[in-house]
C-alpha cells in the first residue's frame, strides 16, 4: 500500500521534525525529511546531524510521578518515541534528570531515520512556502526558522511578526498566591469582554517595599544576549521590567505597577504606593501571569526577588521569565485541533514554532503532528489524547487552552513548558487514609500523584489498554 501513497513532507530535522518523520514512517507512510543543514547553516548549530541539541543536554526530570515533564517522557516512550529511545540509550549521569551525550544522541536519531526504508532525507533549504503539489506538509523548523520561510508563513497567516525577542513574564500557580494579602479586582472595577470586574489578582506595596524592589531589579544579575540575537527587535515594544526600572525609579509606578483605580480589599483605608497585578493565563484558572513583568533576570534572581512581593512570598512558578529570539505562531488563533494551519490546511506545524517550550515538548508535538498526518493519509481516525494526560494538556494549551486577551493578539500567547497548571484541576479536598486533610508539602506531593495517576489511567484508556497501577496504591 505504501507504494501508492505519496510522501508527507517534513520541513526541519530537529527534535520535532525527527519525531514527526519517525511517527509517519512507522505508520507505513512514506516521508521526505527536509533539513537545510549543511547547505545552509544557522548561528546556533555546529553539525549537520539531525536532532542536534543546541543548548542544554538535559531533557529535565524523568520522575513520572511528581513531575509533568517526567510524565510526558513516560507517555512518549509508550508511543514509540525515537527521541526518548535515543536519549535512554545515550544517557549520562544527571541525578533525577535525563541527560544525554549530545553527539551520540544526535548520531542515534540520524542513524535510525537514515536506516528506515520509508524515510528519505533531503538536505536542502525550503525557501518560501513548500510547493503547492506537496499536499501534506509538517513545518517543524523551530526558533531558527530561515528568514525566507518565516516571511512566507507570515504572509499566509496575516500575522504582523514571527521572529522577535520573546520577553516572557513569569507565571505563578494560582494556589500558591496568598489571598490574605492579595485581592481580586480589575482597575476601576471595569468589566471587559467576558470579565467580572474582579479579573486581576493584586499585590500591594508600600513606598519602602517598592523602592527596595526597584533597586533589586536594577542590581539583579541578568542574562546576556547571544551574538546572533543582537539584531532582533523586541516584540511589539515589550520591554523587560528591569529595563523599565533603569529608566527611573518612578517608571514602573506609572507603568505596570501603577496603583490607580485599585482599592485594597483587606485595608480599604490605606492607599497602596504600587501594585503588582497578575492576570489569568489559562482557561482553567490555575495559572496567573505577572502583568508587565517580562524579564531577562537570571532565574535564581527572579525567584528571590519576586518572592519579596507581598502575597507572593510562597509563590510556585510554573514558568520563570526569559528573553530570547524566538519564532512561533499565535497557535490558538491560527491552528486547528490537529495542528493544521486554518488558512492553508495542507500545512501542519510541530515543535517550538507552535509555541511549546523545551526539547521534550517540541518532540512530543512532533509525535502528534506525525500521527495526525499519518491518519489523514491512511484515512484512519486518530483522536487527541485526553486533556488530563501530559500530551493532551500540552496540545490543549497550543490549540485553545490558553486564555486570550481581547485586543492583544499574539502577545497574550507565549511559549510554555508542560506543567501541572495546564491540566484540568483535581476536584475535592486531598485527604489522608484516615480522612484528615493533608497540608503543606505532603499536600503538594499527594496532589501531584493524583495528577499522574489520573493521567496514566486516562492515557491507558485512550490507547485501549489496561490502566497502570496507581502510584498511590503502590505505596
Amino acid at each position: 500500500m505504501t507504494e501508492t501513497l505519496s510522501p508527507v513532507h517534513v520541513v526541519g530535522g530537529g527534535l520535532a521534525g525527527s519525531e514527526a518523520a519517525w511517527a509517519l514512517a512507522n505508520a507505513g507512510v512514506p516521508v521526505t525529511l527536509h533539513e537545510m543543514r549543511p547547505i545552509r547553516g544557522t548561528d546556533a548549530h555546529h553539525t549537520d546531524g539531525l536532532a542536534e541539541l543546541v543548548c542544554s543536554n538535559s531533557f529535565r526530570s524523568d520522575d513520572a510521578e511528581q513531575n509533568a515533564v517526567g510524565l510526558l517522557h513516560q507517555e512518549m516512550r509508550a508511543l514509540g518515541s525515537l527521541v526518548m529511545a535515543s536519549a535512554d540509550a545515550n544517557q549520562v549521569p544527571a541525578g533525577g534528570a535525563l541527560a544525554v551525550d549530545r553527539v551520540a544522541f544526535s548520531q542515534a536519531v540520524t542513524a535510525a531515520l537514515e536506516a528506515h526504508p520509508l524515510v528519505t532525507i533531503s538536505h536542502e533549504e525550503i525557501a518560501g512556502l513548500p510547493p503547492a503539489e506537496w499536499d501534506s506538509v509538517i513545518v517543524a523548523t523551530g526558533p531558527l526558522t530561515s528568514p525566507a520561510l518565516a516571511q512566507a508563513i507570515q504572509s499566509v497567516t496575516g500575522e504582523g511578526e514571527l521572529a522577535f525577542f520573546d520577553a516572557i513574564a513569569p507565571i505563578v500557580h494560582a494556589e500558591t498566591i496568598d489571598f490574605s494579602v492579595a485581592w481580586r479586582q480589575s482597575r476601576y472595577d471595569k468589566v471587559g469582554p467576558g470579565g467580572t470586574g474582579a479579573d486581576y489578582v493584586n499585590c500591594p506595596m508600600t513606598k519602602e517595599q517598592y523602592e527596595a524592589f526597584v533597586a533589586g531589579l536594577v542590581a539583579g544579575e541578568k542574562v546576556s544576549f547571544k551574538e546572533w540575537e543582537a539584531s532582533t527587535p523586541y516584540f511589539d515594544g515589550c520591554l523587560p521590567v528591569e529595563v523599565m526600572a533603569e529608566r527611573g525609579p518612578e517608571t514602573l509606578r506609572h507603568g505596570p505597577m501603577k496603583p490607580m483605580g485599585l482599592t485594597n480589599a483587606h485595608k480599604p483605608d490605606e492607599k497602596s504606593y504600587a501594585v503588582v497585578q497578575l492576570r489569568q493565563d489559562n482557561a482553567l484558572g490555575t495559572l496567573f501571569n505577572m502583568v508587565g513583568f517580562q524579564t531577562k533576570l537570571k532565574h535564581a534572581e527572579q525567584v528571590r526577588l519576586f518572592r519579596t512581593i507581598p502575597g507572593l512570598e510562597k509563590a510556585d512558578f510554573a514558568r520563570l521569565g526569559g528573553l530570547h529570539r524566538n519564532t512561533y505562531l499565535n497557535a490558538p488563533k491560527l491552528l486547528d485541533g490537529r495542528l493544521r494551519l486554518k488558512a492553508a490546511p495542507r500545512l501542519r506545524f510541530a515543535g517550538q514554532i507552535t509555541g511549546c517550550e523545551g526539547y521534550v515538548e517540541s518532540a512530543a508535538i512532533g509525535i502528534l503532528a506525525g500521527r495526525f498526518a499519518a491518519a489523514e493519509r491512511l484515512g484512519h481516525a486518530f483522536e487527541s489524547p485526553p486533556a488530563t494526560t501530559a500530551l493532551g494538556a500540552l496540545i490543549g494549551h497550543i490549540t485553545g487552552g490558553h486564555l486570550g486577551v481581547e485586543g492583544e493578539g499574539p502577545k497574550s500567547y507565549q511559549p510554555m513548558n508542560v506543567n501541572f497548571g495546564l491540566f484540568p484541576p483535581i476536584e475535592g479536598q486531598i485527604r489522608s487514609a484516615d480522612g484528615s486533610r493533608v497540608r503543606g508539602a505532603a499536600k503538594a506531593q499527594a496532589k501531584k500523584l493524583m495528577f499522574t495517576d489520573r493521567a496514566r489511567a486516562d492515557f491507558a484508556a485512550w490507547r485501549g489498554e489496561a490502566p497502570a497501577e496507581s502510584a498511590q496504591a503502590a505505596e
